[in-house]
């Protein structure tokens, strides 16, 4: 990716953006019209939305000394005239009509049921038969049939001339989405009681390696039997003819289980070799535990798994930190995890015969310790001489690891506004196509994002830092690109500026205030550090600091922090958002923290 350094055109001024409505045509571009020719404007839902949720908000705008009213209920306003109300829903289309003295725009929600819908006449729930996609996994290991059925049914399941009984299971407590946690509303449920369905479950396995066909599911009642087979194709692997896969991408994507709903590992380097020991679908469940999807791995005509031995361990010192080499006979599955003062990393399939390792008094390590944790893993462990790592990059030279840890910059107690010799990196959100949040008067977060970002970036210079963006207009940046750009940097800190929106079934007129986030260990203390001076300094509320895998937060290369000022659809807190005044002081108030923090 090219670093942008060109002159970029005007897209807006500051005042244009508090002194005008803003409205999304059908392109998805902002236009600006003057307030008085738009009275009442409806940001958000769009027509015929469709949700999951209990509840949804209307964001928009209207002359500040109009009543609006919804299905006959006057709503509140903030002082420049804009709304953000939420109604309960029920089941199927809702009509809602917002109305002022003089305008009328209707909306037709639809919730969406989330439970299981029995077809007409006797059969299974939609899309409930499982395993629904090919498998495969080792000998008498279990393989789990699942099924929706009407209640008091009898299900069967025949496979390779047997047939296992599947019997209704207890109901488990709900777990709600992740985003839940972002409402406060993130408690297990009860499933509701439903008196015509029943879930059924039955688990059985298989000695000997082979393929076994598609299931055949039976439901039987009332004297009435169907049957239906599945397209998920049964097999058992021979732990002696296991496939070897050896990583193509830059950092393969390692998961707890098969599918993008599951947690992320270590990313895997290039070139790292593994068996395949499971597979469900276009997912591979790799020999240390770790499932990657296929198409991020080429497989290998070698039938023998890739162990490894690891005997002496190197370190050179480079500019800008220290190398330390691992010379492996295979690129083998890593695992890193970080703590307050230590880096540790996890090598499997490596067996050691490590007698000697050299390891040279250097700024960053104050001693490495190791120790093989089971018969092919292998734990080291770098105790450091300071609590604040600043990043890391790991990868495979041939068969040896590389594992490169960077030296801390170039701090004084007594650095004042000197930020001489810093490179920050700072990312306005979305941009292009991608909108991100629209607020009430249909301006949308990209917009204030970038005027924020540019605002951030003379701050910082002033103080001496050297400042790269993403982006410098409005253009489509994937996010791809932005963490290649941080990766290739590599500048002292990175900052991903946004603001913030909430799921449907949100509070948008109590929510509002600065959140933070983080991924690595190594940018906590910043995003904490930057929360609280924020919420401080500029007297906002707090909405939290918050763990979260997001695409710019996990950059490991440099502390990286996602920064959201506060909430694009509360209709107070939009107005301090759009407030060209307020965004200069909060420009100078987050250069103050970076500087106090790297003080």
């Amino acid at each position: 990716m090219v670093i942008r350094n060109q002159k970029v055109r005007k897209l807006f001024s500051l005042v244009a953006i508090t002194g005008m409505t803003f409205i999304v045509n059908n392109l998805g571009e902002s236009m600006p019209v003057e307030a008085q020719s738009q009275p009442l404007f409806l940001s958000y839902p769009p027509d015929n939305h469709q949700t999951t949720a209990d509840s949804i908000f209307f964001i928009g705008s209207v002359s500040p000394n109009q009543e609006v009213l919804i299905n006959g209920q006057a709503i509140k306003l903030s002082q420049m005239g804009y709304f953000a109300p939420s109604f309960p829903l029920q089941l199927g289309k809702n009509k809602f009509t917002i109305r002022t003295q003089n305008q009328e725009i209707t909306r037709v929600i639809t919730k969406i049921s989330t439970q299981p819908q029995l077809p007409e006449g006797l059969g299974f729930a939609l899309n409930s038969l499982s395993p629904n996609q090919n498998i495969a996994k080792l000998p008498n290991e279990l393989i789990c049939f699942e099924a929706i059925a009407p209640y008091n049914s009898k299900v069967t399941v025949k496979l390779a001339n047997q047939q296992l009984s599947l019997f209704p299971s207890s109901e488990l407590m709900e777990l709600p989405p992740n985003s839940a946690v972002l409402i406060s509303d993130n408690n297990p449920q009860a499933s509701p009681t439903n008196n015509k369905i029943q879930n059924f479950k039955g688990c059985t396995s298989f000695k000997q390696a082979g393929v076994f066909g598609n299931p055949i599911f039976e439901l039987s009642l009332d004297n009435q039997t169907i049957q239906e087979k599945t397209p998920a194709e049964i097999e058992i692997l021979s732990p002696n003819q296991l496939e070897v896969i050896e990583v193509i991408a830059d950092a393969g994507v390692a998961r707890t289980g098969p599918s993008t709903n599951y947690s992320r590992l270590t990313p895997l380097p290039k070139g790292t070799r593994a068996s395949v020991t499971g597979k469900e679908g276009e997912w591979l469940r790799l020999d240390y535990g770790g499932w990657i999807k296929a198409e991020e791995t080429k497989t290998l005509p070698d039938k023998v798994p890739p162990i490894s031995l690891i005997r002496s361990v190197n370190s050179r010192q480079t500019n800008q930190g220290i190398d330390i080499i691992f010379p492996l006979q295979n690129p083998v599955p890593i695992a890193i995890k970080q703590g307050n003062d230590s880096f540790s990393l996890t090598l499997y399939n490596t067996i050691a015969q490590t007698d000697t390792i050299r390891f040279d008094d250097n700024p960053l390590i104050k001693r490495l310790d190791w120790q093989q944790v089971t018969p092919t893993q292998i734990e080291y462990t770098f105790n450091l001489k300071s609590d604040q790592q600043w990043g890391y990059d790991v990868r495979y030279e041939g068969t040896s690891l590389i594992l490169s840890l960077r030296y801390k910059p170039p701090l004084t107690s007594n650095r004042g506004q000197n930020l001489d010799g810093i490179t920050i990196l700072l990312d306005p959100g979305h941009g292009g196509k991608e909108l991100g949040s629209v607020g009430p008067s249909g301006l949308p977060e990209k917009e204030v994002n970038l005027v924020v970002s540019k605002l951030l970036e003379q701050e910082l210079t002033k103080r001496g830092a050297q400042v790269y963006l993403t982006r410098e207009s409005d253009e489509d940046v994937s996010l791809t690109e932005r963490v290649e750009l941080i990766n290739k940097l590599q500048p002292t800190l990175a900052f991903s500026i946004h603001y913030n929106a909430l799921p449907d079934s949100g509070d948008a007129i109590n929510t509002k205030g600065i959140g933070t986030f983080w991924y690595h260990p190594q940018a906590h203390d910043l995003a904490v550090f930057l929360h609280n001076y924020l919420t401080k300094n500029l007297n906002r509320p707090s909405y939290g600091v918050f763990w979260n895998n997001l695409a710019l937060t996990r950059p490991h290369t440099a502390p990286t922090v996602l920064l959201e000022l506060g909430f694009m659809i509360n209709p107070e807190e939009f107005e301090w958002v759009t407030n060209s005044n307020e965004q200069v002081k909060l420009a100078q108030v987050i250069a103050d923290g970076i500087t106090q923090w790297l003080g």
